[in-house]
């Protein structure tokens, strides 16, 4: 069905994609070949939200030698009126004689749209080459497209015995100089980036990405505090940075739960230090709780779907990335080891129950192994 060049051309498109994955959320990464026999005549990829498509960027590119044209295209050419054209009416306009996709679009509103629109203008469309490779470009917006839910990425540095820091909580730095700089590049395709506010307490986290050498356009990932309590201090370094912080809170329950003696200045207390942290930067958000008191995750992980997240790494302590992990929220563990040993006193990666048989073990697959300076970097997924 494909040959040894569709392949060579699907791979390249698939290289320019990537490049967009630091800048286009909430967008897919997309990239778009243009040939006419054996050679390449445009290239473009997508850059930004709200900026051109692949698609009109190759055409562009290509000029008058559209005209009968092959197209190869990471991602099904959307089909509808958006921020940008529909990339299938500069298809047709464009006069191109096939176009080859690596995956359809996620959207099981659309999906598909873009295939049929190609076919009914006479164009020959093949889905599927490099399938695989395709979509791992754009998990997260494949996730949320399906389940309006963003995919959830645990990070953790940590010893060959699995601590995160020494009981006293030192912990800069378990891993290399390598490692660390190999977290700006994954925090940099993130949409968000998750912790807890003991972790702010303890560490005061920037979690932005301040590598110079990633261009992230302007774009910085969104902050997401969970502080049931309404602790987060309206000096908080993140809180000075550009880009928006979001604090979830459930004080607000609490308030409506406490006893009538107190409910009036439990509610002043609340109100207060949500005006502080607003005054500070913050977008303090009113969650809801679970059964044993604490902020919601499921509630919180549909509010970042809504606000069209694709990606959301957690940067946490041992006791919110434990719940994460317990409740199998986490679509992929990334773990930097580094080759040390801390001992049983140190602090455990994740606070989990103990277990009384092997088969209770929660089991992730290998999906690569790479060595960072000193380190290895473990990435780990969801089996199911």
């Amino acid at each position: 069905m494909f040959s040894e060049f569709d392949e060579r051309m699907m791979q390249r498109a698939i290289e320019l994609a990537a490049l967009g994955r630091h800048t286009t959320q909430p967008n897919p990464s997309v990239g778009c070949i243009v040939t006419r026999g054996d050679r390449i005549v445009g290239e473009g990829w997508h850059r930004k939200w709200g900026e051109p498509h692949a698609e009109p960027l190759a055409l562009q590119a290509a000029g008058e030698q559209t005209k009968g044209a092959t197209v190869y295209v990471t991602l099904e050419p959307h089909s509808y009126q958006g921020r940008t054209p529909p990339c299938t009416d500069a298809l047709i306009r464009a006069g191109v004689r096939r176009v080859v996709i690596g995956v359809l679009d996620a959207n099981p509103k659309v999906s598909g749209d873009g295939v049929r629109q190609l076919q009914g203008a006479g164009i020959d469309v093949q889905v599927g080459l490099l399938a695989d490779a395709a979509r791992e470009l754009n998990l997260g917006f494949e996730k949320r497209m399906v389940t309006g839910l963003p995919r959830l990425v645990v990070k953790s540095a940590i010893s060959l015995d699995g601590r995160i820091a020494l009981a006293n909580g030192q912990s800069k730095w378990i891993t290399g100089g390598a490692a660390r700089a190999d977290v700006q590049q994954v925090r940099s395709r993130m949409s968000a980036v998750l912790t807890g506010v003991d972790t702010v307490l303890a560490d005061d986290p920037r979690l932005d990405v301040r590598d110079p050498s990633i261009d992230m356009l302007g774009r910085q990932p969104l902050r997401v505090v969970l502080d049931s309590k309404l602790r987060t201090p309206p000096t908080a370094a993140m809180l000075k940075l550009p880009g928006e912080t979001l604090v979830f809170t459930g004080a607000t329950a609490d308030a409506a739960n406490a006893g009538p003696g107190e409910a009036a200045s439990f509610s002043a207390k609340t109100a207060a230090a949500a005006d502080e942290l607003r005054r500070a930067g913050a977008n303090v958000i009113a969650a809801t709780l679970d059964p044993f008191g604490r902020i919601d995750l499921d509630f919180v992980l549909r509010e970042l779907g809504r606000r069209m997240c694709n990606d959301v790494l957690v940067e946490a302590g041992p006791t919110l990335v434990g719940r994460i992990l317990q409740l199998d929220l986490a679509d992929e563990v990334i773990a930097y080891v580094a080759p040390l040993l801390l001992g049983p006193d140190a602090r455990a990666m994740a606070n989990l129950p103990p277990l009384q048989a092997l088969d209770q073990a929660q089991r992730y697959t290998m999906h690569a192994v790479e060595r960072i300076g000193d380190d290895v970097k473990l990435t780990l997924r969801r089996r199911s």
